[in-house]
């Protein structure tokens, strides 16, 4: 299938295959929404089950206090349950 044939999604995968993303990096390269980003990858890493491929999430992080023990892997936290601050990286998405 050509590039311009394939689904956003499939576009989304293929990138994901290639580097390690944020969701909005993935909003920027594709010219959707960050939360469409994310719905994005939450379908792929259920269409990439029963496969030998797995997306791989690397959890948010406070860069204060190195914090990264966060509940939702999935959404960038507003703050810091640590140390309170608002320097919250995103998580990161690959596929492997």
């Amino acid at each position: 299938m050509q590039g311009a044939e394939r689904t956003t999604r499939q576009r989304i995968a293929d990138f994901l295959r290639d580097e390690t993303a944020e969701a909005g990096r993935l909003a920027g390269e594709f010219g959707i929404t960050t939360a469409a980003a994310l719905s994005h990858v939450e379908h792929i890493s259920h269409s990439l089950e029963g496969t030998d491929e797995q997306l791989l999430a690397a959890p948010p992080a406070c860069r204060d206090c190195g914090f990264e023990r966060f509940d939702d892997l999935t959404n960038r936290p507003s703050r810091c349950p640590e140390c309170k601050s608002e320097d919250v990286t995103e998580p990161t998405y690959t596929i492997r």
